[in-house]
């Protein structure tokens, strides 16, 4: 914790959101329409008998929580979405948000897997084998041109998930901790 305020790290703030949608998940799973809906897939049939809900267990309290949990999880979202907009970070000599850092990266990820299947098409020519002979098609790409490309692109997603990562453990969201 960073301060007396109970606020938290971005990392923090990342981890207990992770930890919200686990909790929402498994009291979901519980509620008789998501188990009646589960039962149905695949080849789960129970024709023994039907299920009531434990002595222990009861549907409005776990409805409740589940709603209090959705809310917290919207504040605690917002709250992560200005500490990104609002954190700055150094990248490639400009100064930008985490936001615009967060859309570079999804950006380079998907030039990671372009370049991917770049790369094993360029390691094969096409040959077509006609009346006795081959004919080869030549590469447009060159193999060892599309790996370096592939390198330097996969080298900037390393070193600005790096600089994520090291923004995450010095921005403060303000959002108070559960104790």
């Amino acid at each position: 914790m960073p301060d007396e305020n109970n606020k938290l790290y971005l990392y923090e703030a990342l981890e207990l959101r992770a930890e919200y949608d686990a909790r929402i998940k498994t009291l979901k799973d519980c509620l008789p329409e998501t188990r009646q809906n589960r039962n149905r897939s695949f080849f789960n049939r129970d024709e023994e008998g039907q299920y009531r809900p434990n002595s222990g267990f009861d549907i409005s309290e776990v409805r409740d929580q589940i709603k209090a949990l959705e809310y917290k999880r919207r504040k605690l979202n917002s709250a992560i979405q200005q500490t990104n907009f609002q954190h700055q970070m150094e990248h490639d000599g400009d100064t930008i948000n985490l936001n615009e850092a967060l859309e570079l990266r999804k950006g380079l990820n998907v030039q990671i897997g372009e370049l991917h299947t770049q790369v094993v098409d360029a390691a094969y020519q096409r040959v077509i084998y006609k009346e006795d002979r081959d004919i080869v098609e030549p590469n447009e790409l060159s193999y060892p041109d599309s790996v370096q490309d592939l390198e330097s692109v996969r080298l900037a997603f390393r070193e600005l998930n790096r600089k994520l990562r090291s923004a995450s453990f010095e921005a403060i969201v303000a959002f108070q901790d559960e104790q």
